[in-house]
C-alpha cells in the first residue's frame, strides 16, 4: 500500500467515523418507516412529516431530548428495538398481545377501526341505509372479513373487492359502487379536501396503534406519561384534526387516557 493510498483510507475511516458519530448523536433514535402516509413520510422539501413525527418531536421536547429518525422497513423495526439499535418505534404500530410477550408498548393515541365512506350525494348515513347496496372492500383485508361476517346483519348487496384504495374510489365516484369499507385513518386522510366524499360511520375492530419500546425500557413509562399530559392537554386530538380533517372522538384512545398495555 502507498502513503497515498494509506493517507487516502486514513481519511475515509476518519469520515466514516464522524458520519457514525454524528447519525448516533440524537438522545432518541426512533425507527419509523418513511413512506407510510400520514403517519410518517417525506414531504416536498424532503422533511419527515406526519401525525407520529409530530407527536414524536413533541414528546421528545417535553422530555428535553433531541430526536432522529431513521428510515427502517416495517418488519425491522422489531429487531431494531430489541437489539437497542434504536429507541422506540413508529409507524402506525398495532399493539397485539402476541407483542405484548416481547416489546412494550405506551399507551394507545389511535383507534385504527374499519370505516364507511360514501358519495355525499348518496345520503347514506351509515350501515344501517346499506342493505341491498353494493360494497366495495380491499381483497383479504379487515374490512372484507368484516363485510362477510356481518352481510346478513346488515342485509349488504354484493360485495366487490379491490385492489387498493385508488380503484376502489373511482368506482365510488362513478356510481359502481354505493359505499367503501377499509381503514379509518386511510379514508380520513383521503377525502378530508374532497368534499364530494364523506367518512360516515366508524366500524370498531379493536385495533389500537402506539409507540413500541423495547421490553421494560424505563422509556415506555416516561413517554406514557408525557402521552397522558398531551392528550389532557387536547394536543393530539389537534394533531387528529390537523392530519384527518375531523374531529376526534371522545370514546376514542386520541382522547381518553389509557393504562400502558401489559401482556396477559
Amino acid at each position: 500500500m502507498t502513503r497515498s493510498t494509506t493517507f487516502k483510507a486514513t481519511l475515509f475511516a476518519g469520515l466514516l467515523a464522524a458520519f457514525s458519530t454524528s447519525a448516533h448523536a440524537a438522545d432518541l433514535t426512533v425507527g419509523a418507516n418513511i413512506g407510510n402516509v400520514p403517519w410518517e413520510f417525506e414531504d416536498a422539501s424532503g422533511k419527515v412529516s406526519g401525525f407520529e413525527v409530530d407527536l414524536v418531536n413533541e414528546i421528545a421536547k417535553r422530555l428535553g431530548k433531541t430526536v432522529e429518525f431513521v428510515n427502517t422497513p416495517f418488519n425491522g423495526l422489531f429487531p431494531a428495538v430489541q437489539s437497542g439499535r434504536i429507541n422506540m418505534a413508529i409507524s402506525s404500530i398495532t399493539i397485539t398481545e402476541k407483542r405484548l410477550e416481547s416489546v412494550s408498548f405506551a399507551q394507545p393515541y389511535y383507534d385504527s377501526d374499519q370505516s364507511l365512506t360514501v358519495t355525499a350525494a348518496s345520503g347514506i348515513t351509515g350501515l344501517k341505509d346499506m342493505g341491498d347496496k353494493v360494497v366495495g372492500v380491499d381483497t383479504g383485508s379487515t374490512g372484507d372479513m368484516w363485510a362477510e361476517a356481518n352481510k346478513g346483519e346488515y342485509k349488504l348487496g354484493e360485495i366487490r373487492r379491490f385492489e387498493g384504495l385508488q380503484p376502489a374510489m373511482l368506482d365510488l365516484v362513478a356510481g359502481r359502487i354505493d359505499g367503501y369499507i377499509s381503514d379509518i385513518p386511510a379514508l380520513l386522510y383521503y377525502v378530508k379536501d374532497k368534499p364530494e366524499l364523506k367518512v360516515v360511520e366508524r366500524i370498531p375492530t379493536g385495533e389500537k396503534y402506539s409507540i413500541m419500546f423495547n421490553k421494560d425500557d424505563p422509556l415506555a413509562a416516561e413517554v406514557n406519561t408525557v402521552i397522558t399530559a398531551l392528550k389532557q392537554e387536547g394536543f393530539i386530538a389537534k394533531l387528529h384534526e390537523t392530519w384527518f380533517g375531523a374531529k376526534a372522538e371522545d370514546t376514542t384512545s386520541t382522547v381518553t387516557v389509557l393504562d400502558m398495555p401489559k401482556a396477559m
